[in-house]
């Protein structure tokens, strides 16, 4: 039971000493832009470090889309993102849910998942685990409300995909957080990674509004809980840079017993 946080890709294992962290979180490109990862200065470094690994694909990523202009370069971009990841040693790569066009079927969002995979074993199979997140908002996503969690494991869990279960994303979402984990765990067999973030926003809210953990709407010890039941990292994605986000590791470690 790891504890790190979303750090900036510049210098990661500087950012994780400064925090005290044991894993971190990164993007490689613009989290906005369709760029192709370059190769880093530090990966050595980061494969060798005692510090778990996890990168974060670009938020852009929407292999559910129905519309072939974000829906393909989407699929390219989450190969070359599994890639380049796989080279820095990472434990998984974080994917977004993602959703449909307003008033398309989800059906096709899960049937796009599916292909998702498919086309990355056509290219010689993803090299590390894909982690699917649960998102916050929106009536047209894949990934918010379980019941849809459930259609779309029905479309990805024999591919082998993971989950990242992000606990602001839930509460917005309007996942009630006792017992989260075996209600996820029964959809989708296993919890790979908990973004522990308390949120801005309301219960069932849609708004993807991270805070410090105590200083939003929901209390800390169901968070401590979703970790303990899963046993599973988790990385605080907050605000307030090094300063908030060590004093959220701090207060995970405490009530964890790390």
């Amino acid at each position: 039971m790891r504890i790190g946080a979303h750090v900036d890709p510049a210098s990661p294992l500087e950012e994780a000493t400064a925090r005290g962290a044991e894993a971190v979180q990164f993007f490689l490109t613009d989290p906005q832009g369709y760029k192709t990862p370059k190769p880093r200065e530090d990966a050595e470094a980061l494969r060798a470090s005692e510090v778990d690994v996890y990168i974060h694909a670009p938020y852009i990523v929407n292999v559910a889309s129905p519309n072939n202009r974000i829906r393909i370069p989407s699929r390219k971009l989450l190969v070359a993102h599994a890639k380049a990841a796989a080279e820095l040693g990472a434990k998984g790569l974080i994917v977004h849910g993602g959703h449909v066009g307003k008033g398309e079927d989800l059906a096709a969002g899960f049937d796009n998942w599916r292909k998702a995979f498919e086309y990355a074993e056509k290219d010689g199979g993803l090299p590390l685990p894909i982690l699917i997140e649960n998102t916050a908002g929106g009536d047209n996503a894949c990934a918010r409300r379980f019941d849809d969690l459930a259609r779309l494991w029905e479309a990805v869990g024999s591919f082998g995909a993971g989950f990242c279960l992000d606990t602001c994303h839930a509460y917005a979402g309007g996942e009630d957080l006792v017992g989260i984990v075996d209600r996820v765990k029964a959809i989708t067999g296993r919890i790979d990674l908990i973004h522990a973030n308390d949120s801005k926003g309301g219960f069932d809210s849609g708004q993807d509004r991270h805070d410090n953990l105590g200083n939003g709407k929901i209390d800390p010890d169901l968070i401590v809980a979703a970790i303990r039941a899963a046993g599973a990292p988790a990385v605080v994605e907050t605000p307030g840079g090094t300063e908030g986000q060590t004093a959220d590791i701090a207060l995970l470690r405490e009530r964890t017993g790390r």
